[in-house]
C-alpha cells in the first residue's frame, strides 16, 4: 500500500467540527458557495449590442435627419435595431443555458458536527467538515478519504468511465460519484477552490477578446469608412448648404443618402442573420452556442481531435476469442475466468463484455478483488490458492511482453483490444504490480466500428480537416481501428507514455495522427500545442472533456 503522509485521524477528529468552528470558517469565506457564473449580466449583454460603432454612426444620421424634420427619412432604423436585437436575443438565450449548466447537481450531505449526524444542503458544508458518503452519492466538494472504501465514477471530470477504488488516504474529486461501498472524509477544498467548480467555470468562461476573422474584418472595414466618411459627410454637407445655397433640410438628406450608401449595413445584417439561424440550427441538434462567433470559428476547423471507443467506434465490445499461452488448458481458463467475471462488477464496457462471454463459474471460493485501476491499468481477483491478474499486457506481463509483443502486437493490428490474463505471486492490492506474473491467456475483444464512420471521417478529409486520434488503448490497435475508419495517416502512431515533455509533445502532434496510452491530463497539453503551431482545434469527448 502507498505511505500516506497525512497522520491516521483520531476518535476526536471524527467528533466533527463544533459550531463555533463552522461559524468560523463560515466568516473566513471557507464554505462551499457556489461559484457565481462569469456571464455577462443582462446589462452588459444588452451595452454591448447598442453602443457600437456602427450603431454610433447611425445614430448621428437619425440625429441629422430629426433636427431636420426628416422622419419619414428614417427607414434604415429598422435594420439597425434588428442586428442589434438578434444579437442580444441570442446572447441571453446562451447566458440563460449557461447559468443553468451545472455540473454538480448533489443539494444535500450528511455530515458529523458535535459527534452527531446531520443532514445539511450541500452549499452549507465548510473547509474540514466530515462526510459520510455513500453509493449514489455525488461528492459536492474536494475531500480525503479518512476511513471506509468506495469505487468511485469519475467519467464526468475525466471522460474515463472506469470505476476507481479510493481508500483512507486517497482523494475524492468533486463532482465524482460515489458507484459502491462507503467512507467518511474530510473536506480538503470547498466553493471556489475545489476541482469542479473550477472547471464549471471553465466551461462556461467565454472570451470576449475574441472575434471572428469575418467580423474582425468587418469591423476594421467599419472604423476605416467611420474615418473616411465624417470629414467626407462633412465636406459634402458644406456643399450643398454653403456652395449650392440648399436648405438645412435639403442639405441634410442629401448628406444622409450619399453616406448611408457608403456603409454596408446590409452585410451586418446579413451576417447577424446567418450566424442566429446557425445558432438555431445547432439548438435542435442539441448544441449549446456560447456566441455566435464561434460558428465562424467553428467553420475554420483544421484539426479534429477524436477518441475511439464511443466515437470511431460504437460503445459497446464483445469477446472474439481466448488464446492460452503456454500450457494453459482452454476449459480450465474459462472456468478460472468465469469465477475472475462474477467478482467484478460491470462498471466499464470492457468488463460486461468479458461478463457476458464468460458465463461458466466453477464456485471457487474467492478471498478478495480489485476493481480495474484507470492508472494502473488492470483488475484482480484473489481466490484461496492463488491470485489473477487481466489487463493491459505491457501492465501485466513487463518484463515478459517482449516474448510475447510479436503476438500480441499481430492481433493488435486485426483491430482488436488485447488483455493479458496471468497467476500473478503476491496479492495485488489495486497498486502497481511488484512480484512475477505467469502469462496464461491474451484475451481478443472487437469494438465495432460505427456504420457512419467512414463517411463522416471522409468528409473531414475533402474539407481539409485534419483528425487525430486520442485514445487510452493501445496505439497499436487504435491505429488498425482508426485505418478501417478511414482516417488519413492512421499508419502513424504513437505510444503517449512516452511523451514526457512538453518539447515532445509538441514533435509527436505535427508527425503523428493516432496516440495511444493517453493520460486525461495529457488532453489538454495536446490541444495547447496545436494551438501553438497556430492550428484552429476542435475536440470531442465525453463528460466535461
Amino acid at each position: 500500500m502507498a505511505q500516506n503522509d497525512n497522520p491516521k485521524p483520531t476518535a476526536p477528529e471524527l467528533h466533527g467540527l463544533s459550531a463555533q468552528e463552522v461559524a468560523s470558517r463560515v466568516g473566513q469565506g471557507k464554505a462551499n458557495t457556489p461559484v457565481e457564473p462569469l456571464s455577462k449580466s443582462i446589462g452588459q449583454i444588452i451595452f454591448s449590442n447598442v453602443f457600437t460603432y456602427f450603431n454610433l454612426i447611425f445614430a448621428i444620421l437619425a440625429t441629422l435627419l430629426l433636427t431636420a424634420g426628416l422622419h419619414k427619412d428614417l427607414v434604415f432604423l429598422p435594420l439597425i435595431i434588428c442586428n442589434s436585437a438578434i444579437g442580444i436575443i441570442q446572447e441571453l438565450r446562451s447566458k440563460r443555458l449557461l447559468d443553468q449548466l451545472s455540473v454538480l447537481n448533489s443539494p444535500t450531505a450528511k455530515v458529523i458536527r458535535d459527534g452527531q449526524e446531520q443532514k445539511i444542503p450541500s452549499d452549507q458544508l465548510v473547509l474540514d467538515d466530515i462526510v459520510l458518503f455513500k453509493a449514489g452519492d455525488q461528492i459536492p466538494a474536494d475531500a480525503e478519504v479518512i476511513s471506509g472504501k468506495v469505487s468511485v465514477n469519475e467519467s464526468l471530470l475525466t471522460g474515463e468511465s472506469d470505476e476507481i477504488i479510493k481508500e483512507s488516504g486517497a482523494e475524492l474529486m468533486s463532482g465524482s460519484f460515489i458507484v459502491s461501498g462507503s467512507c467518511c472524509a474530510r473536506l480538503t477544498r470547498v466553493g471556489a477552490e475545489s476541482y469542479i467548480s473550477k472547471l464549471t467555470l471553465q466551461a462556461k468562461t467565454v472570451d470576449n477578446a475574441e472575434e471572428s476573422e469575418m467580423l474582425r474584418s468587418m469591423n476594421k472595414l467599419l472604423k476605416i469608412a467611420g474615418v473616411i466618411l465624417i470629414p467626407l459627410g462633412g465636406l459634402m454637407f458644406y456643399q450643398s448648404f454653403v456652395t449650392n445655397h440648399l436648405t438645412y433640410a435639403q442639405s441634410v438628406k442629401t448628406t444622409v443618402a450619399a453616406v448611408i450608401g457608403m456603409i454596408p449595413e446590409g452585410l451586418f445584417l446579413l451576417c447577424s442573420v446567418t450566424l442566429a439561424l446557425s445558432a438555431m440550427r445547432l439548438a435542435k441538434q442539441k448544441v449549446l452556442v456560447h456566441d455566435m462567433k464561434c460558428i465562424e470559428t467553428l467553420a475554420r476547423v483544421n484539426v479534429l481531435c477524436v477518441d475511439k471507443t464511443g466515437t470511431i467506434t460504437e460503445n459497446t465490445m464483445r469477446v472474439t476469442d481466448v488464446v492460452p499461452l503456454g500450457d494453459a488448458d482452454k476449459d480450465m481458463l474459462t472456468g478460472l475466468l468465469s469465477d475472475f467475471a462474477a467478482e467484478q462488477s460491470a462498471d466499464n464496457i470492457t468488463m460486461s463484455a468479458i461478463k457476458q462471454y464468460f458465463t461458466t463459474p466453477t464456485g471457487a471460493k474467492i478471498v478478495s478483488h480489485t476493481d480495474f485501476s484507470s492508472e494502473f491499468k488492470y483488475s484482480s481477483v484473489t481466490f484461496e490458492k492463488a491470485a489473477y491478474v487481466l489487463g493491459a499486457p505491457e501492465r501485466i506481463l513487463r518484463e515478459r511482453y517482449e516474448q510475447f509483443r510479436e503476438e500480441i502486437e499481430f492481433d493488435s493490428r486485426k483491430g482488436y483490444r488485447v488483455l493479458a490474463f496471468a497467476r500473478y505471486s503476491g496479492t495485488p492490492d489495486g497498486k502497481a504490480l511488484t512480484e512475477d506474473c505467469e502469462p496464461l491467456a491474451l484475451i481478443l475483444i472487437t469494438n465495432p466500428i460505427r456504420k457512419s464512420a467512414p463517411a463522416t471521417f471522409k468528409f473531414f478529409e475533402n474539407e481539409g480537416v485534419e483528425v487525430k486520434v486520442i485514445s487510452g488503448d493501445n496505439p497499436i490497435t487504435v491505429s488498425e481501428v482508426a485505418k478501417q475508419a478511414g482516417i488519413a495517416n492512421a499508419e502513424k502512431y504513437v505510444d503517449a507514455s512516452t511523451l514526457t515533455t512538453d518539447e515532445a509533445v509538441a514533435e509527436a502532434m505535427k508527425n503523428y495522427t493516432v496516440f495511444g496510452r493517453v493520460t486525461p491530463d495529457q488532453k489538454r497539453k495536446f490541444v495547447k500545442a496545436l494551438q501553438a503551431q497556430e492550428k484552429t482545434v476542435a475536440m470531442t469527448g465525453d463528460g466535461v472533456n
